[in-house]
């Protein structure tokens, strides 16, 4: 039996009012973690942060804007990767027209657990 799944991602879940879509729940991803980001222009709430243990790969789809990283600004648009390392202090700030990206996320050497936070669960508590 084929085991896939396919969903549009204005179809997904999500929290902060929808715009962070619960792409690895909905999808039924197990093996890494994954959400859509769906940042409006002037959104100032992602928060600046580091990962002990996490790396990550932001993939822009829509729009544009920076991701500031250890203090410095890297512009982002479609086409673009960026790996962050776990240690790595990162903040995305969306463009004038917003913009939407896909962050995915493992820790190297380590078997993958989804933090509750994203499963779909959290949408009901």
């Amino acid at each position: 039996m084929s085991d896939f799944t396919i969903k549009s991602i204005d179809d997904m879940r999500g929290t902060f009012g929808g715009g962070f879509k619960l792409a690895r729940a909905e999808l039924g991803v197990t093996s890494f973690g994954m959400q859509v980001l769906d940042m409006p222009s002037g959104f100032a709430d992602y928060p600046e942060h580091t990962d002990d243990e996490q790396e990550e790969v932001f993939i822009p789809l829509s729009g544009s804007g920076e991701m500031i990283l250890d203090g410095e600004s890297h512009a982002l648009s479609p086409g673009m990767m960026i790996r962050v390392g776990h240690n790595v202090t990162r903040k995305i700030v969306p463009g004038p027209d917003g913009i939407r990206v896909i962050a995915l996320g493992a820790c190297p050497g380590k078997a993958f657990e989804p933090n509750p936070t994203t499963d779909l669960a959290a949408l009901e508590a």
